[in-house]
This record gives C-alpha cells, sequence and structure tokens, in this order.
C-alpha cells in the first residue's frame, strides 16, 4: 500500500510531447515556443525584450555574414533532438547573442519547468531553467 501511494504522489509520468508549448527563458525576457518537427521538436524565439522593442531585429551577431540580415522573430534556435531516456538529446541550441550554436539538452522537471543546458564541448556548458507560459 505503501508503494502504491509514493508513486501516486510522484504523480504522472512525462512523456516526449510534454515539452511542446511555450517557454519563458531564464534571460532578456525570451519566449520559445516548443513544436514537434517530425520525430524531433523544434523551438523557435517568438518574443524577448528586445523584439518587444523592435521586431525588425536581426541576427546581426551571426557568425556566418550571410545570415545577419535575417529575423530573429519566430527564428528556430532549437532542432535536431532524438528522444532518449526521458529527455531530448543530440540536438543544437542557437544563442543570437553570440552567434554561436551549441548542443543541447531539453529535460522536462515537471510539467511546467525544463532545463536546458548547451554545451560547447563537455564539460563547458551553461544550464537554464525555463518556466511555461502555456
Amino acid at each position: 500500500m505503501s508503494i502504491m501511494l509514493a508513486l501516486l504522489a510522484a504523480g504522472p509520468a512525462l512523456g516526449a510531447n510534454d515539452v511542446i508549448g511555450r517557454w519563458k527563458t531564464e534571460s532578456r525576457g525570451g519566449v520559445v515556443e516548443i513544436t514537434r518537427c517530425g520525430e524531433s521538436i523544434c523551438g523557435k524565439l517568438v518574443s524577448s525584450e528586445g523584439l518587444k522593442s523592435n521586431p525588425q531585429l536581426t541576427d546581426q551577431n551571426n557568425k556566418d555574414e550571410a545570415l545577419r540580415n535575417r529575423r530573429l522573430m519566430n527564428l528556430t534556435i532549437l532542432k535536431g533532438f532524438d528522444w532518449k531516456k526521458n529527455s531530448w538529446s543530440g540536438g543544437t541550441i542557437y544563442n543570437a547573442q553570440d552567434g554561436g550554436t551549441y548542443k543541447a539538452t531539453v529535460t522536462l522537471e515537471d510539467k511546467d519547468h525544463l532545463k536546458l543546458k548547451g554545451c560547447i564541448v563537455w564539460p563547458l556548458c551553461k544550464t537554464q531553467e525555463w518556466t511555461r507560459i502555456r
């Protein structure tokens, strides 16, 4: 009986689709919308403090000069993930602040919080907690 109560208290298991939705990032008022992209997930930047001030902001810090004129609004910043062991891994995150693309892992902590870890190379990583908006 006590084992059953412990399982019920833990709540339902979180699955691959539970990351779908809009998430507030830790910095600069960012909002990222995560959707399914075939067997993977993708995330696009839908808002930030900068975009609220100027929706026409471009990707001026991109390391590839040819991409510096693309708009940041709705730019895909998360892509290429595989669902493994209760997290999305093997994908990348693009950081428009420094123009870099990093290896990333997305892990749901609970239905309203996810951890996103981006790494230049292991162990040079940074982790953020994002909060569900909807």
